[in-house]
């Protein structure tokens, strides 16, 4: 078997390390020091080994092993690679908010982007990063979400938490929920629908998706009492799918929807913030959620929690969610393989 067959049965996927004082390191570790994880993906941590090597020590994993990556491109298809993004020493300091780790973080996701961008690895895994502390000339964004869908000039994308029973997304992303309603448009509705029905058939392999939209406002508007978006805006993008033969349903009020278990019978929901989307999505599958971001050219995916300072270096974290998310990249990557080969 060539290498190219053996790289596409076994997809590279990079890895950035996030924040270093987080618990992006220790949950790498944990996902990826089961060796049986190399007979399905060739991982690549974007960070840097005298910080693998302190966390190694710190959770007493001595069996966790890695290869160091000496040229671009040319990693150990049989180990765990690790390509060092910075040369300096940086000092970790587990649960705390610093400049040092902000700027590692940055260098991990500046260089794997360019890996990516370069064609060297097929998908990328991002450990947590805190928002604040890796702003920068450079990065100026919200979230990994923002900066992958300018990095990758895509028109739109959609922040799309998975999980094997359910599937959200939401209209409006990482914005203060005073705006919501300023920027909901029936093309954003629409644009965002469409990322969702187009990844579910795609990324996903479902045939004919089902897919319901919530509404904005309390009761869904109470037919405009309680709003007019609901009937104004989110109803036409909704008929305007259903002219076309899609499954797609709403506006529902969001507490009934989840309250009475109307999620199990969709394969989709949009929600309409943030809030409205995650917080059920991880009341009911926090421990093996993931973070996609649907509509780009690449894949990127993460896992669905946050730096948890609070735990970091205290061998608590569980790598469940980022095992999940690598698992993901391979499975979004070979189901992007057969739609090209259907």
């Amino acid at each position: 078997m060539s290498s190219n067959s053996k790289r596409e049965d076994k997809p590279v996927i990079g890895i950035t390390i996030g924040d270093i004082n987080g618990i992006g390191p220790e949950v790498t570790i944990k996902a990826l020091r089961d060796s049986r994880v190399l007979n399905f993906i060739t991982p690549v941590i974007y960070g840097s080994s005298k910080t693998l090597s302190y966390y190694r020590k710190a959770l007493r994993m001595d069996d966790f092993n890695y290869s160091h990556v000496k040229e671009p491109g040319q990693f150990h298809l049989k180990k765990v690679n690790v390509v060092n993004c910075w040369d300096e020493m940086v000092e970790i300091n587990t649960g705390a908010v610093t400049p040092e780790a902000g700027k590692a973080s940055f260098q991990a996701l500046l260089k794997a982007t360019k890996d990516l961008k370069a064609g060297l690895i097929d998908a990328i895994v991002t450990a947590p990063i805190n928002k604040n502390n890796i702003q920068n000339d450079d990065f100026k964004f919200a979230g990994h979400t923002e900066y992958f869908t300018q990095n990758f000039d895509a028109k739109d994308s959609l922040m799309f938490m998975t999980s094997d029973d359910l599937k959200i997304g939401v209209a409006t992303g990482h914005i203060p929920v005073k705006h919501i309603s300023e920027v909901l448009t029936k093309e954003l509705i629409s644009r965002k629908i469409g990322i969702m029905e187009e990844s579910l058939r795609v990324d996903f392999g479902i045939k004919k998706p089902k897919i319901a939209v919530l509404g904005l406002n309390p009761h869904a508007g109470e037919g405009g009492l309680l709003g007019k978006e609901d009937i104004e805006v989110i109803n036409p993008a909704i008929k305007e799918f259903k002219q076309k033969g899609k499954l797609v349903f709403g506006p529902f009020p969001a507490d009934g929807f989840f309250g009475k278990g109307d999620y199990k019978k969709f394969d989709g929901i949009l929600a309409m913030y943030h809030d409205q989307g995650l917080i059920p999505f991880k009341t009911l599958a926090f421990e093996n959620g993931v973070n996609y971001t649907a509509g780009l050219s690449i894949i990127r995916t993460s896992p669905d929690h946050g730096t948890a300072y609070d735990i970091a270096g205290k061998n608590e974290a569980q790598e469940t969610s980022m095992r999940q998310a690598i698992y993901l990249a391979r499975d979004i990557y070979k189901n992007r393989k057969e739609q090209l080969t259907e």
